[in-house]
């Protein structure tokens, strides 16, 4: 749990946007008097971040400069319990009611505007598991999904009990029930466009979201190789090689994507704070060295870390920056 109330009043704000940076995503946060009363509560149920906010009323915008930073590989689907948030995205407004379920794609810029005290469950996923293609993600953000009929009226005040209680279940029956959940929202997400949702075959689909969380829970252990995943698995190597294909990718670049996001989140963080220690950084993800590091980050961000981080500074302190 994260609170502003732990901070001074002062710097409630600050504290409030590096939360929610190092939680869900880089946004800007404004607040109609320049301090904010806010508490967010993270929990992990499989495959799924399950994030719930109070908050005052504000704004929040996620802007092309934080969408270009690369952590935005995730679908957001939030549960509206209190209050009442516009949102635009895609060239669409709406407006979120109690009940009601929103999707927000997070690789491109959104709006959401809380005109008044504010609580909301967001459940995070990966995009692939929606199974839906770019375009057509992008039609079904900033639309509300009312609870009064169909998959919405299931979903609404399931997904609203499951955000109180993810730490009740098992290991197991968590990824059970992630499987469950990121069925059940493809399958809103394909009935909202009058199309079939496009699902990998069950049990395939349960390893691969197995596995996923295996590596997400292990990202710090240098020893994350192929043959380690498997093994902790019981599958084999080509087997594990396969899950991943069907997903565009491989195992050892899915693993390398989600250390270099935690890498950036860390360094984003920490640069506020003073000097970054970059060896520190580099352990805490697994990286073996800091040379190790920079190799894997220049091949993805086409810059050192020293040098995407004096970039990051720089927007930081530009003026018109958006």
């Amino acid at each position: 749990m994260l609170t502003t109330r732990s901070v001074p009043e002062r710097e409630s704000l600050e504290f409030w946007h590096d939360a929610v940076l190092a939680t869900l995503v880089g946004m800007d946060i404004r607040a109609p008097g320049g301090t904010y009363d806010a508490t967010l509560r993270t929990h992990h149920l499989g495959a799924l971040q399950i994030t719930k906010v109070d908050c005052d009323p504000g704004e929040v915008h996620r802007s092309p400069r934080f969408v270009a930073r690369g952590d935005g590989r995730q679908v957001f689907v939030a549960v509206q319990v209190s209050g009442v948030a516009q949102v635009e995205q895609d060239g669409r407004t709406t407006e979120l009611r109690v009940g009601d379920i929103g999707f927000f794609d997070t690789a491109r810029p959104f709006r959401a505007r809380f005109p008044e005290p504010f609580t909301m469950k967001i459940f995070a996923l990966p995009r692939e598991l929606l199974g839906r293609p770019e375009a057509d993600l992008r039609m079904i953000t900033a639309r509300a999904l009312q609870p009064s009929h169909g998959l919405p009226a299931l979903l609404s005040p399931f997904l609203s009990t499951l955000a109180e209680t993810p730490q009740s279940y098992t290991a197991y029956v968590g990824e059970r029930l992630a499987t469950n959940v990121a069925d059940l929202l493809a399958a809103t997400a394909a009935e909202c466009l009058g199309r079939r949702p496009t699902e990998l075959p069950g049990a395939k689909r349960a390893m691969l979201l197995r596995v996923q969380s295996f590596i997400r829970w292990n990202l710090a252990d240098p020893a994350l190789t192929p043959q380690a995943i498997a093994r902790a698995h019981s599958i084999s190597v080509r087997y594990l090689h396969r899950l991943f294909e069907g997903e565009g990718t491989t195992v050892s670049s899915w693993v390398r994507q989600l250390r270099l996001q935690e890498v950036r989140k860390d360094l984003a963080a920490s640069s506020a704070t003073g000097p970054v220690d970059l060896s520190q950084v580099a352990r805490s993800w697994g990286f073996s060295s800091t040379a190790q590091l920079g190799r894997a980050f220049r091949t993805c961000q086409g810059l050192s870390p020293t040098e995407w981080l004096r970039r990051e500074r720089g927007d930081a302190l530009c003026p018109g920056a958006n």
